[in-house]
């Protein structure tokens, strides 16, 4: 039926709903489950959405070499925060395949604007399908944060399953 399905997940209870929805479909045929873990390097709170000389970039407008590490450290800091979400994606993800013993998966941790990087991830790895989870955001909240997984969906070329949280 699909022989690669993308798993994107953040650990989180809207994504861990779509996990027994992955597993049928895995076991339905000789399918490849690729997990996928996305560090938002996007966002300008972390340096890449801008000029890393821009001190505007990163929120530190007055900051400069000599006060308080200036740059350096903040991109020091930057580089750290980095490192702890990848390793705490490859936790994610080692315990998600852990859940889907007895089925063949891959794992990548990737960097970028999450719902970029999933697209990209399924284009370069040959995916059939994509299956997410949802956090069932509504009204404004949905509004102002966005869904990763809506974007998904309106702009994959794979088919997507949604799963709700419920």
């Amino acid at each position: 039926m699909y022989s690669d399905i993308l798993y994107p997940t953040d650990g989180s209870e809207g994504a861990q709903a779509a996990l027994d929805s992955v597993r049928g479909l895995a076991e339905m045929g000789n399918t490849t489950v690729h997990l996928l873990y996305i560090v938002d390097t996007s966002q300008p709170g972390l340096g890449i959405a801008g000029d890393p000389q821009d001190q505007s970039a990163s929120g530190m407008v007055g900051t400069s070499e000599g006060e308080a590490g200036g740059m350096t450290g903040i991109r020091h800091r930057i580089s750290q925060v980095r490192e702890t979400a990848a390793t705490e994606g490859d936790q994610i993800l080692e315990e998600t395949a852990a859940e889907l013993e007895g089925v063949d998966t891959e794992t990548s941790v990737e960097g970028g604007s999450p719902h970029q990087a999933i697209l990209d991830y399924a284009d370069q790895n040959g995916i059939d399908l994509i299956v997410m989870g949802t956090h069932g955001r509504t009204g404004l909240n949905r509004y102002l944060i966005g869904s990763v997984t809506e974007k998904v969906v309106r702009l994959a070329d794979q088919p997507v399953v949604t799963v709700g949280p419920d």
